[in-house]
């Protein structure tokens, strides 16, 4: 295929040219209508280009094939067989994939670290989880994807389960053996999809981690706004085998998605395919280096460590995303919220995820050395102030036998179920009828379902005292949850 081309850029400056005049939605029309304040602020060529995908980028009856054949493309760059354009984020892709999989209460084996838009797709379909626990740290309190010998253990015992699902890379940036799960997948005639947001980049460089279509996944889900150079929401789903029917993707994708998909995110989904084909392996390959000067320089900073080999080994991860600088705040004798709030408030530097210790900083391929500079900089500057923080309140982490509930009814019967609010001094032991979500990175700390026990209770509460932000719940300073009220579930 020739790369050269991008469809849906080519067909928008088409019709830029040709002067198409729009009787058609969206109603700003082409920023005529658009209050100039707002044009002002994001620019008259987001405008120009938010026009419709029928009858405006193509013909009513898409004879242009304009959308299909960028999908034929991004499919071809990755080694794909089929690959789908999700406007919705990675959020709808992965639903679209488990619902692609598995139906109203039949089983899928899905990895305990999962980010809450596959608790909701649980909710809404309701899919029976059979948990496949992580791999915990206990010294470090940090999570690993789980190893192929629990994906085993999970089918023998439930041989029914219609496929499995995986987080890999973590948001720290920790892979999975993908290629030895899939063989266990396989090996019972099941699929492996891989939720994969944190990866779009890896085919894409040598040096990168293994990416799921390489090792055998069947479906993976891939946020190009996170790690690539799409605009936010932009996601592609990709497929490989005979184990998921295309045509069931496609159509449950369909169900989920919206009727009025944005162009503009198309089109940055198509130009990121072209960017990365042509010059990927060149930009990635600085993006690398760059980010290993940065740790290099970070290491040497006083009350700072640079995370890296002791996330790796036995019943760990078994690679490391080096685009993902993760440092250990914790000898600063604060909190990686803290670190977080300060470096934004006195540096202007914002940081991708921080929990009870750390804090990272993401790379991509549009980083360069000064913006690598702001950041050493401000981390020195931390350094040098972390006395003049607050001091931070201790987190109990719990042990991987604290954080393992117990999950009572499906998600879909606690979230619909009848509920109450009760203080959050009477929630241990209740079953949980919200999803409660230390964000970022996302990964609940409890769902609906669940019966939560004092030491998770007690984690969440000391975490948003200490500055963690849990957004999904229906009172965010956990003084009170949502439980569901046992004994009705057949009402």
């Amino acid at each position: 295929m020739d790369h050269a081309q991008a469809p849906v850029l080519e067909a928008l400056d088409a019709y830029h040219r040709e002067g198409q005049t729009p009787f058609t939605p969206p109603g700003h029309k082409q920023g005529r209508g658009a209050d100039p304040r707002v044009r002002a602020v994001l620019g008259d060529g987001v405008f120009a280009s938010d026009v419709p995908a029928i009858a405006g980028l193509d013909d009513r009856m898409s004879s242009g094939r304009v959308l299909e054949r960028a999908q034929e493309l991004m499919a071809d760059a990755v080694g794909a067989r089929h690959t789908f354009f999700s406007t919705c984020g990675s959020s709808l892709s992965v639903r679209s994939a488990m619902l692609s999989v598995a139906g109203p209460h039949e089983k899928l084996l899905v990895s305990r670290d999962v980010h809450k838009s596959v608790v909701s797709g649980l909710i809404l379909s309701g899919v029976r989880p059979v948990w496949v626990e992580p791999r915990f740290d206990e010294e470090l309190g940090l999570s690993h994807p789980p190893g192929p010998e629990a994906y085993e253990a999970a089918f023998a015992e439930h041989p029914d389960a219609r496929g499995a699902l995986l987080v890999s890379p973590t948001p720290y940036g920790t892979c999975a053996d993908m290629a030895a799960i899939a063989e266990v997948c396989h090996r019972y005639g099941r699929p492996l999809i891989v939720d994969e947001a944190w990866g779009a980049h890896l085919p894409f460089h040598q040096d990168l981690p293994a990416w799921a279509m390489s090792v055998g996944a069947d479906v993976c889900v891939t946020s190009v706004h996170k790690m690539g150079s799409g605009l936010e929401q932009g996601s592609v789903f990709h497929l490989q085998g005979d184990l998921v029917d295309p045509a069931v993707l496609r159509s449950r994708e369909d169900l989920l998605g919206t009727t009025s998909p944005s162009v503009l995110l198309y089109a940055g989904m198509d130009g990121w395919r072209r960017q990365m084909v042509e010059q990927g392996r060149e930009l990635l390959g600085a993006a690398i280096r760059l980010a290993g000067s940065v740790r290099e320089r970070v290491e040497e900073l006083e009350g700072l460590h640079v995370n890296g080999p002791e996330f790796l080994g036995p019943d760990r991860a078994v690679e490391l995303d080096p685009l993902q600088v993760v440092i250990d705040v914790s000898a600063l004798g604060t909190t990686g919220y803290r670190v977080a709030d300060w470096l934004r408030e006195h540096r202007r530097v914002n940081t991708h995820l921080a929990d009870h210790r750390r804090v990272s900083a993401q790379f991509t391929h549009a980083d360069d050395p000064h913006a690598a500079d702001l950041l050493v900089v401000a981390l020195d500057d931390v350094s040098s102030q972390a006395h003049h923080l607050e001091p931070s309140v201790r987190i109990e982490v719990p042990s991987p036998r604290e954080l393992r509930l117990e999950q009572v009814v499906l998600p879909r019967d606690a979230f619909f179920g009848r509920t109450e609010q009760v203080p959050v001094k009477e929630a241990a032991g209740r079953v949980v009828a919200e999803t409660l979500t230390p964000y970022p990175p996302g990964i609940p700390a409890a769902l609906p379902g669940e019966r939560l026990n004092a030491a998770v209770v007690d984690y969440l509460r000391g975490g948003v005292e200490a500055g963690m932000v849990v957004p999904d719940a229906t009172d965010p300073a956990l003084e009170s949850v949502r439980v569901f009220v046992e004994g009705t579930e057949t009402e």
